[in-house]
Formats: C-alpha cells, structure tokens, sequence
C-alpha cells in the first residue's frame, strides 16, 4: 500500500517531486508509525464492516481501528466480536486480487480479548495488524502488553502491534500527571518493538471536566488539555532516541454547526486554483477547524490523526506530504559534509538553516517524506486536496 496509491499514475507524477514509497505490514515499525495517517476509526458491530474496509482503501485509507470499546453498547460486545471473525473471514476468503487492505486494529476493552479474538480469527489474523490498548496506564497497561507479546509467540503470526491510548484522569490531573507518565514511560519502553504509536483520547481528556471544544476551536485551545499534549510528548515523544510517535485527537465535526468565529482558511490558495467552492465545502463541514488542528499537531510534535468519519482522511493525509521548500532545507542540514555543524541560508532564501538544532527535525521530515512524498516546487495542499477528492 501507499499513500495516494488510489490517485492515477498521471496525475501523481504531476504532483509529486517525490512519490510516496510502497509500504507492507512487514516495514520495519518506524516506517508504517509515520505512515498511520488519518487512522479511521469504525464500530466493530458494522454488518458490511468487510465490504467498508475495501471501500475505504479504495480512497486512500491507509489504516482503520475497529472498535470493541467506547464506540459500541456493552451490550453488543457479544456480537461485536462475532461480527469481527466473520468479516476478518470473508476479507480472507476475498484475497489480494480484492485489493490491498489497510492495516487494521481491533481495540479491545480488556486483556482477554486479545488471544481470545486472534484464536477466533484463524487464518484470517494474517490481515491483522495489531491492536489498541484503551484507558492505557502503567497497570493496566502491563497486562494488555504481555497479552500481545504472547498472543504472537503462539500463534505463529510475524508481528502483532500494540497502540496504547491515554485517556486517563491521572494525565489529566496535576498531582498524578508527573508519576502516571513516568509509568506509562516505563511500561511501553518494556515493550518498545512493538508499541507502534501511542493515541491521544481527547474526548476523554476532556469528559473528566465537563468540556467540549466547538467547532470554532482547536484542540489547543482547551488550555487543560494542551498542558496535557505537551507533557505527554515531553515525556514520551522525545527525539534522543527514546520517543514513541504520538497521534494526533480526533475531531468530532462534520457537519455544519452554528458559528461564532470567522472560518479560518484562507480564501487566496482557492481562489488561486480556481476552486473556491472546495473551500466553501470544507467550512460547511466545519473541516477549515480540523485543518487548522492537523497543523497545529505536527507543530506541536504530533503525527497521523484520529478520525472518525472518512471526509476527514483526504484532508488529514494532503496536509502530511512534505512541501518541496520543507524537503530541501531538510536535505540541506542532512548533507554528510555538515555533520560538523553551521548555520547556512536555505535554498528559498527565507530563513536560517541551523544544523546542529535542526537535525532531528530534518530527519523526521525526511521519514514523512518517505511515506507521504514530496509535492513539486509549485504544488500545494489545495492541489494535493483537490486530487485525492477526486474519485
């Protein structure tokens, strides 16, 4: 699979100085964590769940979680699992001649499940890749671990993968902030192989006082919750080495809700191309907030987003792909010959290319460059947006 893979051979060489590569379920962890994308999210309880995942890859997702927790009953659990085998079967029984599938998690609600599900699934646990790991915390989280390690070494399968969500009130609240983090640091570094990513749950964040961000406003915005992103990449994002990628929240909006604030996307890049009702279409679907918050997570050290409705994917991914001016400062500080450090004027003669403190930044812009690609010189989102809406 890649990113953009539903898009034409023609107009992808029309877009990209640098296609976004091919990439397996065999890639190694670092490479398929940048890649996650718009991670859609669906209930597990779906009667055509199946035929949904092909369609979804069918325009550009790359990988979906299918949800045993918050988004179905207690009550349908039961039958949420059945449903799973018997869709996970016929996406087998279908094959590759069906097209490539995304990479798929089911989230749980306890550690049980785990083995429990994969026993179940049979053959058809090959087109699994992993699972989410709900309410995650350092004792919670140790036996849902242990239960994915297992849970591999048994049943033959080459790599099941772990994404942890925290969603906690002790991230939350102050007094407990500092040692649940530290837990939680200590948990997923046991079992850093196979921790893929680690997921933001917002929602929760935000349910512990009573809080709901609108349309209007980013996640950043709600200042509690910001504090809270900001310790969790401090703690657990680091560029030495010892970080995990961290995704970015979900956003809940996709219809038009009763506004208080002017839209925030600029009406020049549209008009520019010639496509100023796309930009009347992303606000009537309150999707000018959710670009605003894509950018703000990747300022904020944050990579590939929760969503949970499929217009949220194309927007999400065409903010992903690297721009050519960022491509070419990345180049610039990664040149072996300025390993010994400097200061240089960037290629676009705009800014000041540091490369001691700008190092770790040109790398993982390099690693987004690899799974998303690089737009030409004159692309831009609105056309990198325009193509991939196109199907």
């Amino acid at each position: 699979m890649r990113h953009f893979g539903h898009i034409s051979p023609t107009v992808s060489e029309g877009l990209f100085h640098q296609e976004p590569a091919d990439f397996t379920l065999a890639s190694p962890a670092r490479t398929l964590a940048a890649a996650l994308g718009a991670t859609l999210y669906s209930p597990a309880t779906r009667p055509r769940l199946a035929a949904d995942i092909r369609k979804q890859a069918g325009r550009g997702v790359v990988s979906m979680v299918l949800c045993l927790e918050d988004s179905i009953s207690d009550a349908d659990v039961v039958d949420g699992e059945e449903n799973l085998v018997r869709q996970f079967a016929q996406l087998d029984a279908e094959g590759p001649d069906a097209g490539e599938l995304p990479l798929l998690f089911i989230r749980v609600r306890t550690p049980e499940q785990i083995p429990d599900l994969v026993r179940r699934l049979g053959a058809s646990a090959r087109n699994l890749a992993g699972f989410v790991l709900p309410k995650f915390t350092e004792s919670r989280g140790a036996a849902f671990l242990d239960a994915v390690a297992h849970t591999e070494a048994v049943s033959g399968l080459p790599r099941l993968y772990a994404m942890p969500v925290l969603e906690t009130p002790d991230l939350l609240h102050l007094e407990t902030r500092v040692e649940a983090l530290a837990g939680i640091s200590r948990t997923v570094g046991r079992h850093r192989e196979r921790v893929l990513a680690l997921r933001l749950g917002v929602t929760d964040f935000c349910s512990v006082y009573g809080l709901r961000r609108t349309p209007d406003m980013t996640a950043y915005d709600v200042q509690i919750v910001a504090g809270v992103i900001a310790d969790v990449v401090n703690v657990l994002s680091r560029a030495d080495g010892t970080g995990f990628t961290v995704t970015g929240p979900v956003w809940e909006y996709f219809r038009s809700q009763q506004r208080l604030f002017k839209p925030q996307l600029r009406r020049s890049p549209f008009l520019e191309e010639g496509v100023e009702e796309l930009r009347t279409a992303l606000i009537e679907h309150d999707l000018d907030g959710l670009l605003r918050e894509v950018e703000l997570d990747r300022a904020n050290g944050l990579l590939g987003k929760t969503c949970i409705h499929p217009a949220h994917v194309t927007p999400v991914h065409a903010l992903s792909v690297v721009s050519h001016e960022e491509f070419s400062d990345a180049q610039d500080i990664l040149r072996p010959e300025r390993d010994g450090g400097g200061v240089m004027r960037s290629a676009y003669t705009n800014k000041m290319n540091e490369v001691k403190p700008h190092r770790a930044w040109a790398e993982r812009t390099m690693l987004r460059a690899e799974v998303f690609g690089v737009a030409k010189e004159e692309v831009g989102f609105v056309d990198l947006l325009t193509a991939g809406l196109q199907l």
